[in-house]
């Protein structure tokens, strides 16, 4: 019973460092943001290096989008299958 208790504290404690880690990420980037939003020169070279990354990279944004959509769709009838067996269970 202590061994299953030590894991729930565990389990509590990984959670609390996990959302620390993204409170100060996000805090740290949104004070990165105003800073670069008061420089109108960088706003536009971020621009440009975020259109340069996305056209180099667009195969690769592309197909992995499409197994996200086509791993989607799977998922929704793959429940739609499990929900029409519940319901066929549930009439017998």
């Amino acid at each position: 019973m202590k061994h299953v208790h030590g894991k729930a504290a565990s389990s509590v404690a990984k959670e609390v460092v996990k959302s620390s880690v993204v409170s100060s990420t996000v805090h740290t980037g949104r004070r990165l943001m105003s800073n670069v939003a008061k420089h109108p020169v960088l706003v536009f070279g971020l621009g440009l290096v975020g259109g340069y990354l996305i056209y180099k990279y667009r195969k690769e944004i592309i197909s992995s989008t499409t197994k996200a959509v086509d791993a989607g769709k799977d998922f929704v009838l793959q429940q739609k299958e499990n929900l029409e067996d519940i319901v066929a269970e549930s009439k017998e």
